[in-house]
């Protein structure tokens, strides 16, 4: 890609800046993907905060460097935890902001985002032209747009909808992004609706056309939408646009979001969205509560987890999971176990036998690391009471009927079991 020198010189941000960024060293190991990952972090946050100073032009040119030097490094690397790529968002971040303090030439800022975008061979990020609009101006923004009409004039037609073969699939996607982003740009309501929506076959592209629209300022628009997209069907798609519809109504029609919160709790109804509604609800929640109880007993985990982590109420939690009888083999009985536990401790050693039947249905060190640590807890909670020495009974019929695994054997002993 392009590069930009300051001044033909290496300077004492880029001596502190670039060797946190580059490395020799095999990045195929995730955990060393991850230190270096950290490291980069460290460099955007020095060059975060030189974007203040008087320097503008230097902080530019060091996170050219540093972006270019990232978009190499990740693709021999494992970022299964995703920091390093991270870094790199980060880095995109900031990159128009300094640009247009830096006073960057727009013909060669347009140079470097066609490059970027159509000619880099690490495609997994994308820039944004509306973030690079005040950098550019009036005459940079119609550069860049005539550079994109050149790439458009030069590719093959779409091919049938039926056929995924496309030579041009790449630059195809890459100018219907633009074509989305320039839409918001030109608050042209036509054209965002068209590029964002495109066939409505997807809730996710009727979810995108509201955000685009609430960009704009169109926020009724933007509303309707996004109820459109929560519509769409059943699927993960219309959730995820519910949440937008919501937020949009929690900032800009507050008055509709309760009825807004019980649609959705209604159409996917679990612990998260009945933890929403109870955050809508206010002083109403008494007239909703008992339909959200009768709603959520038929998902017993969904149940347990709204007493426990939105109510705050263990007891309840407790009857639940007995009543509603949450499979004893769930985590969730781990946080249910750690608060009722300060209510009736003895109580809680039943769901603990169940955990540690569950881990002991499969073979393996995990395994019965979890189970040694469920028994040692049961002897703790269980000392000095008439329930302790059921406890050692139990662990003593564990070692019997498991005397053929010698790795649970060491397990146990090494939790100090009996």
């Amino acid at each position: 890609m392009n590069g930009f020198i300051h001044n033909g010189e290496v300077t004492e941000l880029a001596d502190t800046v670039l060797p946190l960024i580059r490395t020799r060293a095999d990045l195929h190991r995730w955990r060393a993907a991850d230190a270096h990952g950290g490291q980069m972090h460290e460099a955007v946050d020095i060059l975060e905060e030189a974007a203040t100073g008087d320097d503008p032009a230097d902080v530019f040119a060091v996170t050219q460097k540093a972006l270019a030097s990232s978009l190499t490094l990740i693709m021999r690397a494992d970022d299964s935890s995703g920091i390093i790529g991270g870094a790199i968002r980060r880095l995109l971040a900031l990159h128009p902001t300094v640009a247009e303090r830096a006073g960057v030439a727009p013909a060669k800022l347009v140079d470097w985002m066609i490059d970027f975008q159509f000619h880099n061979r690490c495609d997994f990020f994308t820039i944004d032209p509306v973030a690079y609009a005040p950098a550019l101006g009036d005459v940079g923004m119609a550069r860049y747009r005539t550079r994109l009409d050149a790439i458009r004039a030069g590719i093959s037609p779409p091919p049938p909808p039926d056929d995924w073969r496309d030579p041009d699939r790449h630059e195809r996607s890459r100018l219907e992004y633009n074509d989305r982003r320039l839409a918001v740009f030109d608050r042209d309501l036509d054209a965002v609706i068209r590029t964002h929506a495109r066939d409505q076959k997807r809730a996710a592209w009727l979810e995108d056309t509201a955000e685009a629209l609430a960009e704009i300022g169109e926020y009724d628009l933007a509303i309707d939408w996004a109820h459109r997209a929560s519509l769409h069907d059943q699927g993960h798609q219309a959730l995820t646009a519910s949440e937008t519809w919501c937020n949009l109504l929690a900032a800009h029609r507050p008055e509709d979001l309760l009825a807004a919160r019980t649609e959705v709790f209604r159409r996917w109804p679990s612990s998260t969205t009945a933890s929403r509604l109870y955050g809508a609800a206010g002083d109403e929640w008494s007239a909703l509560s008992a339909e959200v109880t009768a709603t959520l007993s038929d998902q017993p985990r969904d149940a347990v987890a709204f007493s426990l982590f939105t109510l705050d109420d263990p007891r309840r939690a407790w009857e639940q999971a007995r009543a509603l009888r949450l499979s004893p083999d769930d985590s969730l009985w781990l946080d249910l176990i750690k608060r009722y536990e300060k209510i009736d401790k003895l109580a809680v050693l039943d769901p603990l036998v169940g955990l540690v039947d569950a881990e002991l249905e499969y073979t393996g060190v995990g395994h019965y690391k979890a189970a040694a640590r469920h028994l040692k807890r049961m002897r703790t909670i269980a000392k000095g009471t008439d329930r302790a020495s059921s406890v050692d009974e139990l662990i003593a019929d564990l070692r019997e009927d498991n005397r053929r695994r010698p790795r649970l054997q060491q397990e146990f002993d090494k939790a100090g079991l009996p």
